[in-house]
């Protein structure tokens, strides 16, 4: 590892952050909808895999801090891991303490990244001898996480009968390519059906909008409006342990030190889950949405971190939420990575620990200092300069050139049926994580009706 390749790490790192800092400040913002796509784009750039780990560790770090501004400035949902948050920051905003909401986020996120970036390695680590025996069952595991994350889930019933048809569908659309000769049998097309699960939802909305009954109920000729308060930066300081309180900054180091343990499960639940527990001890709502808000802060972080870290590091198969939708390209982005040889076997134990460490450390360094002194001005910006609708159709065409790219022109369409599918079910309750490890275990289910 020569100076050159750590600048490259380096510049990387920056450039996710900038990237991710303004794309987090966009409500409504998916988080692998925006980190899937670019990741796999820069990975078919030919990136060398060390450098494309450092950029997405700082990526999920600056987009995990940055999606809760819009929730804590303005009560918009970020992503789907900032929701949460709203009511507790709607209970601060009408309080009038926003600048509150904001610093104690920021010091709540930078506790997750320092508690969960070394215990995820000590994990990865200790459970690193036992990755054989875990990959030897990894599809009976993809079949198990589906059936748990449907159990978890808002739609339980729906999402475990759903699970062998959206198997039937992948294995069909894989299938007619191998019949018609667009691929070679033994290209197993993944990503781009990956990337249709993921921009599903939004899709069904925009081809809702071909319907004129659906675009006429939505169209309006005034300007929504949103009030975003002037922050004083006078006498702010960064210490964190100066910003929240003691019983505050001890709830957000335990809740992200045990999360790290449970990495296979949905980083929202947790944050539901602890984020509330540590609330209920208090009585007085402002103590109570205020000790909310800094765990599920550093929850956002340290689930994120946790399940991305041990996946790679230690089994290459992923396995977490996080490691199967944002981090799914990481994993599977043929013709460069696949899930016999990824960015698991590309790197040395050493070189995860540079990358992953100077990606997190890097990107929570800029974006907390941002968060706590130009929030405000960031928001602004980007809800009057940046459209929104030009963001998603941006993601939408980089979703479809992949497609084109992955198994041709029909493939296009492939992806269009799997998103508008997936989408529709996304709607109706079965998440991402039930559907995209429907998509690894498709094979596997459907062998058990082979005669």
């Amino acid at each position: 590892m020569d100076l050159t390749l750590l600048l490259q790490m380096f510049l990387a790192s920056i450039g996710a952050t900038v990237l991710y800092t303004m794309i987090g400040f966009i409500p409504g913002t998916d988080e692998t909808a925006v980190l899937m796509p670019i990741t796999l784009a820069v990975i078919l750039a030919g990136v060398q895999p060390i450098v494309v780990l450092t950029f997405f560790i700082s990526a999920i770090v600056a987009l995990n801090l940055m999606n809760a501004m819009p929730t804590l400035v303005v009560g918009l949902p970020g992503g789907v891991m900032s929701t949460p948050m709203i009511p507790h920051a709607m209970t601060i905003k009408r309080a009038g303490l926003t600048h509150e909401n904001i610093r104690k986020a920021a010091a709540g996120s930078l506790i997750g990244v320092l508690v969960a970036l070394p215990t995820s390695l000590l994990i990865a680590n200790l459970i690193a001898s036992q990755a054989g025996v875990i990959k030897e069952y990894a599809s009976w595991l993809f079949v198990f996480g589906a059936i748990f994350l449907s159990l978890m889930g808002k739609a339980k019933l729906l999402s475990l009968l759903m699970i062998i048809p959206l198997a039937m569908l992948f294995q069909s659309l894989r299938t007619i390519y191998w019949e018609l000769g667009i691929v070679l049998p033994e290209k197993n097309i993944t990503t781009s059906f990956f990337l249709g699960i993921t921009v599903g939802p939004l899709l069904v909305n925009l081809l809702s909008f071909l319907i004129p009954a659906n675009r006429s109920k939505l169209e309006t000729d005034k300007l929504k409006e949103t009030l975003i308060p002037t922050i004083s930066k006078e006498n702010l300081t960064l210490n964190p342990f100066q910003i929240i309180k003691k019983d505050e900054s001890i709830a957000a180091m335990l809740a992200s030190f045990f999360s790290t343990f449970v990495f296979v499960l949905s980083p929202v639940g947790l944050i539901i889950l602890f984020g509330e527990l540590v609330g209920k001890r208090k009585k007085d709502p402002i103590e109570k949405a205020s000790t909310s808000i800094v765990t599920m802060s550093a929850l956002a972080q340290s689930t994120y971190l946790s399940g991305i870290i041990i996946c790679v590091v230690a089994l290459g198969i992923p396995l977490s939420p996080a490691a199967i939708g944002p981090g799914g390209a990481l994993f599977t982005a043929p013709p460069i990575f696949s899930m016999e040889n990824n960015i698991h076997h590309a790197l040395s134990g050493f070189e995860f620990v540079v990358a992953i460490t100077m990606g997190a450390l890097v990107a929570v360094t800029i974006v907390y200092y941002l968060a706590l002194r130009y929030a405000t001005q960031i928001t602004t910006f980007v809800l009057t300069k940046i459209p929104h609708e030009a963001i998603l159709g941006l993601f939408i065409g980089l979703v479809l050139l992949l497609a084109y790219m992955d198994a041709g022109l029909l493939n296009i369409f492939g992806v269009i049926l799997i998103g508008f599918i997936g989408g529709y079910l996304n709607k109706l309750g079965m998440n991402f994580g039930i559907q995209f490890m429907t998509l690894y275990a498709a094979p596997f289910i459907l062998s058990w009706f082979a005669k």
